[in-house]
């Protein structure tokens, strides 16, 4: 899941404004594909292409369940996605419109029918995990040599954040990511919904809130590769894509992605049809499109996400298959727990606690 910019901007076509037979909208996570496959779809289909970014499943949600979205395929998280098909807002897939749904990865779909069942509704884009991005100079001077990097420790112990303030510390702005997180700390249930259990996360955030410079989804990505700060919690892609700007500039700066050693939340970016997409037709084309195995490699190779497509993985990059932080090993994938959407009530308790955690009051 990784976010740039709260603005919307068409990355292909800029201005359409209406439907029509030879046009699809796809609404998707900023810099989240490689651009020339955009262009590449325009010219193998003939069909225009408007491809719009937002920030935050929030807006997305906000925009799915108001209706009339104008959007053909939108790109969902799961947890999210189960929530949106419950209210009726997709379509079901016609799955003989995808010649190239055979490439899907079944582990993968085994654990997204949690959130889809039958993956009636949508198809996978990108999976990864949620842990710590970690300049490993900064942090190793500031907490020794011995610094808890690949433990949730170093992000939740006041002593560990206090140290690390100085050389900054970014949140992902995101409740349903962080509150499972602290529950894990704690030794709870990650999926708890619990009011009292959810107050212990709370108050496990608010004890570090003094330490975090900010909470933003995207400008960790840069901050971490530039220097400017020297943990992130954040989405694995993002992380290594940080990694790579710093190595890319050789300035120096070298950072590491873990996943939390007390366990790490699995997340999936799903690709599915509003039920009022205005060119179903060519929005089951954009998905074969993905689907294809070289293409979906193609997107996999350029964000340093893993993806749900099996066949894709013979023209991954080395660096992108071989590296256990993208493609975990069977043992990791153990250690990773899957988050189930909160009942709207539970969602309320939690957007009050973390809209208190993020003010400090």
């Amino acid at each position: 899941m990784t976010l740039k910019t709260a603005t919307i901007v068409s990355a292909i076509a800029l201005g359409a404004t209406a439907a029509s037979a030879d046009e699809v909208r796809v609404y998707n996570w900023s810099d989240y594909i490689d651009e020339s496959l955009l262009e590449k779809f325009e010219q193998e289909t003939g069909i225009d292409l408007i491809y719009d970014v937002f920030d935050s499943n929030e807006l997305l949600e906000t925009k799915m369940l108001a209706g009339g979205s104008g959007y053909d395929v939108v790109v969902p998280t799961g947890s999210f996605l189960q929530r949106q098909v419950q209210a009726g807002v997709f379509q079901k897939i016609d799955q003989s419109k995808l010649e190239n749904y055979g490439n899907v990865w079944d582990v993968i779909q085994d654990r997204t029918a949690r959130f889809d069942p039958d993956n009636a509704y949508s198809i996978n884009y990108m999976w990864g995990t949620t842990g710590m991005g970690v300049n490993l100079g900064k942090v190793t001077e500031a907490l020794g040599e011995d610094a808890p990097v690949d433990s949730l420790a170093l992000v939740f112990d006041p002593a560990n954040m206090e140290k690390l303030a100085d050389c900054g510390v970014h949140f992902l702005d995101a409740p349903d990511e962080l509150v499972p997180a602290a529950l894990t700390y704690l030794g709870l249930d990650p999926n708890s919904q619990d009011k009292d259990d959810l107050e212990q996360a709370a108050g496990v955030l608010e004890a570090v809130r003094p330490h975090v410079q900010k909470f933003h989804s995207s400008e960790y990505i840069n901050a971490l590769a530039n220097g400017d700060i020297c943990v992130a919690f954040g989405w694995s892609g993002d992380i290594l894509q940080a990694r790579d700007r710093a190595a890319e500039a050789d300035n120096g700066v070298e950072i590491v992605y873990n996943a939390p050693s007390e366990g790490a939340l699995m997340w999936f970016d799903q690709m599915a049809i509003p039920v009022d997409a205005p060119n179903p037709e060519a929005a089951h084309k954009f998905l074969d499109f993905i689907l294809d195995a070289e293409n979906m490699a193609a997107a996999s190779n350029y964000v340093y996400y893993a993806n749900g497509n099996k066949a894709s993985q013979e023209f991954l990059a080395e660096d992108v298959i071989g590296d256990p932080a993208i493609y975990p090993t069977p043992a990791a994938m153990e250690n990773t727990y899957i988050k189930a959407p909160y009942p709207q009530k539970v969602q309320r308790v939690v957007t009050r606690l973390w809209t208190r955690v993020k003010s400090g009051t």
